[in-house]
């Protein structure tokens, strides 16, 4: 392929125009939705980085109390993330039987859904910031200095929440651009109000760690404000008008179904997550504050990566809703050597440019230690990650959530925290026991999720 052809694809890529991905090549399938995808997510991971940048200005308590609170803010996330698993597996259903009117209802029920649970998440957080961060493990100079934070974060996920979920119903529709659009302008405005509400930048007051939260409450309600007009303007695949605009029982539940699954799913690998950084806490604030980055940067690379595993679930659940199983196992595939080789790449980066990228949030010798290391550990199984990462979402856009479940109750639960546990304190490891144990868990998931795709169940899911 010539760098003409190249450059044709990658602006259709991104013009947004409508594509039937159940025909025609699998590869420039995976390409026109994956670009879109990884642009959206390359930008997610560029404001996590950004923002724990600017945060890490503030101090060891300041990042220790942005990686306390968003290990609990993980649950809150993976409700956000199971109902947008299941907004994405039944519009694609729809959209893969032709039925955009019956994938727009379901698309208004998962909105409604999501308000009503991020609302009464919001009100519970606002309330118990302190407890939670002492919870977690947060000393008492930390929950007083960090709680303000805490509570401007939950007040404002649904904001969060949403974003969330119309990205993941527009992903499911094949419009991926939309999806890329509404994050960069999100964390764009999230980036840029960062500095200038933390530090006091011009006329805007200081207001040190708050200022993140509220840069991020702000930048993730004028995105949601922006899907909604989409959806509104009744222009694009998933559009609402007055006969969509009602309550539907039925598919309410359909949702609930598949969702309960995702986010069942996503509590475990986010609960597994929380029970780290509290063993990681034992350890100290020094070790908690090199744990938060080193796990910001590998997310800043597993995020992009999330584009692949995106554009798989999409292809997978269009195709089976176009009675095309074959082509959804092909399309699933194709895409996980696509993220192997994506991830492969950045971990040989992490692992020798490691610690002078971790040196860039923070110049404590100890921190950037801490860091360092877990970069160096957790690099070592980003190739299989890939392969978990987009199987498990393929079964997922299947419409099958329950098996992704179990195998993380079985991986994360029964086999990573325990082993983490044991290196990190009978073994007397401490914050690298569990670098280790997350590179050998995620492994294993990988392992374990691909001889299970590779069984095929999956196709015959009906959702």
């Amino acid at each position: 392929m010539t760098l003409t052809n190249i450059i044709h694809h990658f602006k259709k890529a991104l013009s947004g125009e409508e594509e039937d991905f159940t025909v025609g090549s699998i590869r420039k399938a995976i390409f026109y939705l994956s670009i879109p995808m990884i642009l959206e997510m390359l930008m997610e991971s560029l404001f996590a980085v950004v923002d724990i940048f600017f945060v890490g200005k503030l101090g060891v308590q300041a990042v220790a109390t942005v990686g306390l609170t968003e290990s609990v803010l993980t649950i809150v996330y993976s409700v956000a993330i199971g109902l947008s698993m299941a907004a994405t597996a039944v519009v694609a259903r729809r959209i893969g039987e032709k039925k955009k009117k019956a994938a727009s209802q379901a698309a208004f029920q998962a909105i409604i859904i999501c308000a009503v649970l991020a609302m009464t998440i919001g009100v519970l957080g606002l309330f118990f910031a302190k407890d939670l961060l002492t919870l977690m493990g947060g000393d008492p100079a930390l929950v007083a200095s960090g709680f303000g934070y805490t509570q401007v974060i939950f007040a404002g996920n649904i904001s969060v929440m949403l974003l969330f979920l119309i990205n993941g119903v527009f992903r499911g529709a094949g419009n991926a651009v939309i999806a890329m659009r509404t994050l960069w302008l999100a964390n764009g405005i999230n980036i840029v109000l960062d500095p200038m509400l933390i530090f006091g930048i011009g006329f805007f007051p200081e207001l040190g760690l708050e200022g993140a939260a509220w840069a991020t409450t702000i930048g993730r309600s004028v995105g949601v404000l922006f899907q909604l007009s989409v959806l509104f303007r009744g222009k694009a695949i998933i559009s609402f008008n007055w006969d969509v605009l009602r309550f539907r029982w039925y598919t309410v539940k359909n949702i609930l179904k598949i969702a309960i699954g995702g986010m069942g799913q996503f509590l475990i690998e986010s609960a597994s997550w929380i029970v780290l950084m509290r063993i990681v806490s034992n350890s100290g604030s020094v070790a908690l504050a090199g744990f938060t980055i080193a796990i910001r940067l590998i997310i800043f690379a597993l995020l992009p990566a999330m584009g692949f595993s995106n554009a798989s679930a999409t292809l997978v659940g269009q195709n089976l809703g176009a009675k095309r199983p074959d082509r959804a196992e092909q399309s699933a595939w194709k895409a996980a050597h696509y993220t192997a080789l994506f991830l492969g790449s950045i971990g040989l980066l992490f692992f020798f440019f490691g610690e002078y990228i971790i040196s860039w949030f923070n110049d404590n010798p100890e921190v950037i230690q801490v860091g360092t290391d877990g970069l160096g550990i957790i690099c070592l199984g980003y190739v299989f990650f890939a392969y978990g990462m987009v199987m498990s979402q393929s079964l997922n856009g299947a419409g099958d959530t329950k098996t992704p479940t179990l195998i993380n109750i079985v991986v994360l639960w029964l086999f990573q925290l325990p082993l983490a546990y044991v290196l990190s304190q009978w073994f007397d490891m401490g914050e690298i026991g569990v670098f280790i144990a997350i590179a050998v868990g995620h492994s294993v998931h990988a392992l374990v999720s691909g001889f299970i795709f590779n069984q095929g169940k999956w196709k015959l899911k009906e959702v």
